[in-house]
């Protein structure tokens, strides 16, 4: 018999029709027996509908932001967020201080990314990269040019940051799906306009009067935005993409604070 036959099988083996019916029939009367509601479980308890008036619906409203790492607060000290861990290639330079970078790599590492530090002064590096990860080897060092491949995936995504000077040669690992590139340029310089023309983020500290005019000229900074670079406190950034422009401050935690120090253009 049919593992859905209800009645006694006739000679074709299926359920005659009257004792079908009649125990269909018996399981609507009684509740019981009746199949149950595939993809919609049980029927739950019933219940006065709510309603809110019209001009309550905005406190109902709650703050969603985008995903990635917190860099600062914008000029309305709301979150500022960048998603560094990309499926597609990703490069960033950062106009600016040592101090950006190295807490741009922990809240990077925070995040769950690995990061490989591609440097020519890994004493600047050594007590960050000890200190991330809680002993784990999340941060590491390589010499310039000497940047193994990381393998990265969606489950182990790969940052790069090349501290490699004024003129950083290039990266024998470069931005891949899931590998982004962050490239630190103490100032501007003959190799600046290369890079900043082919990366997907360009962030920009306190510069001088005459690279601000440059790099006015070569992002389409408005003359407002670019005279400011020059007159930028510690720890505030300009970050630009090909259609949005942000002023960011960056203020460390107190951990942050206490490994590398408050906040400096200068290094």
């Amino acid at each position: 018999m049919s593992a859905y036959s209800t009645g006694p099988a006739g000679p074709s083996g299926r359920g005659t029709g009257r004792g079908a019916g009649g125990s269909r029939a018996a399981a609507r009367r009684t509740g019981r027996g009746a199949r149950p509601r595939f993809g919609f479980g049980l029927v739950g308890p019933r219940r006065d509908r709510h309603s809110v008036p019209l001009e309550h619906l905005e406190a109902l409203a709650l703050p969603v932001g985008d995903d990635g790492m917190v860099i600062g607060v914008d000029a309305e000290g709301r979150p500022a967020v960048l998603g560094i861990n990309r499926p597609v290639p990703y490069d960033v330079t950062l106009i600016g201080g040592l101090w950006t970078a190295q807490v741009l790599a922990l809240r990077a590492a925070a995040t769950g990314a690995r990061v490989a530090v591609e440097t020519g002064r890994a004493q600047a590096w050594t007590a960050l990269a000890q200190a991330a990860g809680g002993g784990q080897p999340c941060v590491t060092l390589h010499d310039v040019g000497r940047v193994p491949p990381q393998g990265a995936s969606a489950g182990s995504p790969v940052v790069v940051v090349r501290d490699c000077g004024m003129r950083p040669p290039r990266g024998r690992v470069v931005s891949a799906p899931w590998q982004s590139v962050v490239t630190l340029l103490p100032y501007l310089s003959p190799v600046a306009p290369r890079l900043l023309e082919k990366s997907s983020l360009v962030g920009v500290q306190r510069v001088s009067p005459d690279e601000a005019v440059q790099i006015g000229r070569i992002m389409g900074l408005p003359r407002q935005e670019y005279e400011t670079l020059s007159t930028l406190a510690d720890g505030v950034t300009l970050w630009c993409t090909q259609g949005d422009r942000q002023f960011v401050m960056t203020q460390g935690t107190d951990a942050e604070t206490g490994l590398l120090g408050g906040a400096r253009r200068m290094d």
